[in-house]
């Protein structure tokens, strides 16, 4: 082999990209001069894809294989050169190499509380996070729109945009959904893909698009979740009579039962205790009623001569769920005319202020018996 066909072997280029930062999603080949030799292998490999750009136009894109850099791989190339059949010099392009990979484990959140008006609380403040997933669906187009000339593009470079895009469409959705805050946590799954679906066209303008979107927590203000925990203790303790009455037990229980810590005064509530609770049998006994602690039970106070009737009472209004869709407030007149026309079932889950949550309308007593009173027969049957 004759020393020109040796520096002809040695002009061969081999190009290739190695990633191991798991952040890098462009990365430009450098050379020198950006001179490249006509007949270079091209490597691309699984999970990316490299962009030529010529004299500042882009030019050809190649998806993952190997490739031998001549005029009939480069079709856009080769038109922009004005080459001929046989050209083998040199030429000066730019090759970006572009990560069509996922990259997972992305960030997002609510920077400020959401504004919205829920159906039983009313206005109200909410705060939301979760994860996301994001991959380049168009290398070309991304180049163009969001990398430009940057030699080296990573993902931290554009996350906060995606971030504000999401937390923008979050808030309209979220707003516009009507679902009661206390029913999110069981359609998160169903506002992710929402949410995703509008997130998509604007991503999908700069070459990219969401594969995943995770809700991980709706929450509300402190002030808020303590009335909240606050309203569910009272839930839970049922007869507020009977929990103080239970409560205090406790208490002289465990002073009684710990003499170190005042257990003389212990001793003397478990007494009165005791002897309130024999007393208060014996007034069962004797048919004769009595208060708490077993002492009699104070009469009845005599109504006064001008006693105020009471006030009427707050007649509900429902709101209807049929089909993911609310509709609403009826009056219960209402209500027993949709009975009636069988537009209302005893499956058909209905809600009212201070109702816990959807229920089906035959489990709510003031609606059951809209679907048990039948007319009369009619005359002369």
């Amino acid at each position: 082999m004759g020393i020109f066909d040796f520096l002809t072997g040695e002009f061969i280029d081999v190009i290739h990209w190695v990633d191991d930062t798991r952040d890098t999603m462009v990365w430009r080949f450098e050379r020198e001069g950006h001179e490249i030799k006509y007949g270079a292998k091209l490597t691309v490999r699984e999970g990316q894809a490299a962009v030529f750009v010529h004299e500042g136009q882009l030019a050809d894109v190649f998806t993952p294989g190997l490739y031998m850099l001549e005029t009939n791989n480069m079709p856009i190339l080769t038109t922009l050169q004005h080459w001929d059949h046989g050209f083998q010099s040199p030429f000066k392009s730019e090759i970006y190499f572009v990560n069509t990979t996922r990259f997972n484990d992305l960030k997002w959140g609510t920077k400020n509380p959401i504004m919205l008006r829920d159906p039983e609380f009313g206005p109200t403040r909410i705060r939301a996070y979760g994860t996301y997933t994001v991959r380049v669906k168009d290398p070309a187009r991304f180049l163009v729109e969001i990398v430009g000339t940057d030699g080296e593009f990573t993902m931290s470079e554009i996350s906060f945009q995606v971030r504000n895009i999401i937390v923008q469409e979050f808030s309209r959705v979220i707003s516009g959904s009507g679902i009661p805050v206390l029913d999110m946590a069981a359609n998160t799954a169903d506002l992710g893909k929402l949410i995703a679906a509008e997130v998509s066209p604007v991503l999908d303008g700069y070459g990219l698009e969401m594969p995943e979107f995770y809700i991980e927590n709706i929450s509300l203000p402190p002030a808020v979740e303590a009335a909240l925990d606050k309203r569910t203790s009272m839930g839970l303790a049922g007869d507020l009579g009977k929990f103080t009455q239970y409560s205090a037990a406790e208490a002289m229980t465990a002073a009684a039962s710990n003499p170190s810590q005042g257990g003389g005064m212990g001793a003397g509530l478990g007494m009165g205790m005791g002897m309130a609770m024999a007393q208060q049998m014996s007034n069962m006994a004797a048919g004769q009623p009595s208060g708490p602690w077993g002492s009699p039970a104070p009469a009845a106070p005599r109504p006064a001569a001008h006693t105020a009737p009471p006030p009427p009472p707050v007649e509900h209004v429902w709101h209807i769920a049929v089909d993911g869709q609310t509709s609403g407030p009826y009056s219960k007149a209402r209500m027993g005319r949709m009975a009636s026309e069988g537009d209302l079932t005893r499956d058909t889950y209905v809600w009212t202020a201070g109702q816990d949550g959807w229920k089906k309308a035959g489990d709510v007593q003031e609606l059951a018996q809209l679907f048990t009173i039948l007319p009369p027969p009619p005359p002369g049957a």
